[in-house]
C-alpha cells in the first residue's frame, strides 16, 4: 500500500507541476483575456482535486487514519471540487463561445445553482443521516455516487448540447472541430476516470488524462491567439495564408469560390478627426457586423483582417448571386451598427469580389483582381458623391 500511495502521489504531484507552470505562464501574461481567466480557474480547480485526490489514497493506504472524520471529510472534498472542476469547465466554455448575457448575475447564479443547491443538501445529509452516504465499515454508499455524479452531468450535457448545436450551425471544417473539441473534452475525461475505476484502479489515468487534455486546450489556445487579430478578433493574415494553402478549404464540391476585399471609406479622416482610439472603435464595428452577417448565411465562409482597414471573405455561394446580396447586407449592417452605436460617423465600405476558378487560377491572383475592383468601387462611390 506505501508503493500505491507513492507512485500514486508522484503522478498527482507531476500532473500539479505541469498546471502550475501553465497557471504561472497565464499569470504573468500582460494581455490575460476572458478566455484565459477562465481556463486557469479550471487549472486550479483540476490542480485541488489532484490535492485531494491524493489525501485520499494516503487515507486508502493507511499513511492517514481512516476514521468517520477522514473519510467523511476526504469525500466531501472531492464532490465539491469535482463540482466545481465542472462548472469552472463550462464557466470557460460560454466565455468560448461567447454566449450572449454570460455575466449578467442573474445567468451566473442560474449556472452556480445546481452546484450550491446540491452541495447544501449534501452538508445536511452529512450532518443529519451520514449513514445514507457511509456505512459502518467506513464505505461510501451508492448515494454518495448520486452527489458525486449529479451536478457534474447537469453541467457537462449542457457543454454537450450548446456546443455540439454550434457545430452543426457552422460550414468551416475547422470551427466545427473547435466546437466539438470543446464540449467533448469532459467525456474524454470521463472516459479516463472509468478506465481507472473499472480496469486499473491503481492508476491515476484519470490525473494523466486531464493532463493531456488540458494541455491539448492549452497549445490550441496559444495558436489561436498566434492566428487571431488582437483587436477586431478575425483571423489575421498568418491565418488567411495556412488557410489558402490548402486546396480543400478553396474548392468546394457544388459550390463556388469568390474573393471579397472590402476597404472602409474615408478612414483616414476618421483617425484625424476624432482619434485614433475611435479609429480602433470603427474597425471593430466593421469586424462585427461582418461576422453578424455571415453567422445568418448558410455558406462556408473565411472571414479575416486583411490588413489595416483592409477585410477578405473567401465565401462559397451556390450561385453568383448570392453575392449581390450579401455585399448590400453588409453595407446595410455596417451602417445600422454605426446608429446603434451612435457614432459621430456613418461608415461606408468599398468592396471588390472575383471568382477563383477551378483551373490555371490561383488564389493571389484572383484576390489581386478583387482587389483591383475594390478600388474602381471606391472610385465610383467618391464619382457618385460628387455628383450628388
Amino acid at each position: 500500500m506505501n508503493e500505491y500511495f507513492i507512485y500514486y502521489t508522484e503522478s498527482n504531484i507531476v500532473c500539479l507541476i505541469i498546471f502550475a507552470i501553465l497557471l504561472a505562464h497565464d499569470l504573468f501574461s500582460v494581455d490575460r483575456q476572458e478566455k484565459q481567466l477562465k481556463y486557469d480557474y479550471a487549472l486550479v480547480a483540476l490542480m485541488l482535486y489532484f490535492v485531494s485526490d491524493s489525501i485520499w489514497s494516503a487515507i486508502i493506504a493507511g499513511m492517514i487514519p481512516r476514521n468517520i472524520i477522514t473519510v467523511t471529510l476526504s469525500n466531501g472534498l472531492n464532490y465539491v471540487i469535482m463540482s466545481a472542476v465542472t462548472y469552472t469547465w463550462l464557466d470557460y466554455v460560454m466565455a468560448v463561445e461567447q454566449v450572449s448575457h454570460r455575466n449578467r448575475p442573474i445567468n451566473r447564479f442560474a449556472v452556480i445553482f445546481p452546484f450550491l443547491v446540491s452541495t447544501t443538501i449534501l452538508i445536511a445529509v452529512y450532518i443529519f443521516t451520514p449513514h445514507v452516504l457511509i456505512n459502518d465499515a467506513l464505505e461510501v454508499q451508492d448515494a454518495y455516487n448520486v452527489f458525486l455524479v449529479a451536478v457534474p452531468y447537469i453541467y457537462i450535457v449542457a457543454m454537450i448540447l450548446y456546443t455540439v448545436t454550434r457545430a452543426r450551425n457552422v460550414e468551416n471544417p475547422i470551427e466545427k472541430r473547435r466546437h466539438l473539441y470543446i464540449g467533448l473534452f469532459p467525456l474524454m475525461v470521463i472516459a479516463g476516470g472509468m478506465v481507472q475505476l473499472r480496469l486499473l484502479p491503481s492508476t491515476p489515468i484519470f490525473c494523466f488524462s486531464c493532463t493531456i487534455l488540458m494541455l491539448i486546450f492549452y497549445i490550441q489556445s496559444m495558436e489561436r491567439q498566434i492566428s487571431i487579430d488582437p483587436l477586431t478578433k478575425l483571423n489575421n493574415r498568418g491565418q488567411l495564408i495556412r488557410y489558402i494553402s490548402q486546396k480543400a478549404n478553396l474548392f468546394r464540391d457544388d459550390y463556388l469560390t469568390y474573393v471579397i476585399m472590402i476597404d472602409v471609406n474615408n478612414f483616414k479622416s476618421i483617425n484625424d478627426n476624432y482619434g485614433h482610439a475611435e479609429g480602433d472603435n470603427a474597425l471593430v464595428i466593421i469586424a462585427d457586423s461582418l461576422r453578424q452577417v455571415i453567422s445568418s448565411r448558410n455558406m462556408p465562409v473565411f472571414l479575416g483582417r486583411y490588413g489595416g482597414d483592409e477585410f477578405i471573405l473567401i465565401v462559397h455561394p451556390g450561385k453568383e448571386d448570392e453575392l449581390g446580396s450579401l455585399i448590400k447586407e453588409i453595407r446595410s449592417q455596417i451602417e445600422d451598427s454605426c446608429r446603434t452605436s451612435e457614432t459621430p460617423y456613418i461608415l461606408s465600405v468599398g468592396v471588390g469580389y472575383d471568382e477563383l476558378k477551378r483551373s490555371q487560377d490561383t488564389i493571389q491572383k484572383c484576390i489581386q483582381r478583387a482587389d483591383k475592383k475594390l478600388y474602381q468601387d471606391k472610385a465610383s462611390q467618391k464619382m457618385r458623391a460628387r455628383i450628388s
